[in-house]
């Protein structure tokens, strides 16, 4: 049962992280690609071309949605 609630846990924390990267992309589809953006990396923030922090976040959110996919195809095994 715990290993239940913590991958459900898990779950709703990467669905929460997708929604994120998902309105990351919008908001950067609507710049242009040579426009200077902040990104965030540790503590700090460095200057970076928006085409740069998009194509990091669509890194980000493949990454997010697979882990996902592993997650809800496990609960379904398991089920």
């Amino acid at each position: 049962m715990a290993s239940s609630s913590s991958s459900s846990a898990r779950e709703s924390e990467l669905q929460k992280e997708v929604k994120r990267h998902d309105v990351t992309l919008d908001e950067l589809s609507c710049l242009s690609s040579s426009r200077s953006v902040y990104q965030k990396n540790g503590n700090l923030f460095f200057l970076t071309t928006a085409k740069k922090v998009k194509i990091d976040a669509e890194k980000q959110l493949d990454h997010a949605k697979s882990e996902l996919a592993k997650i809800r195809l496990q609960t379904r095994s398991t089920r």
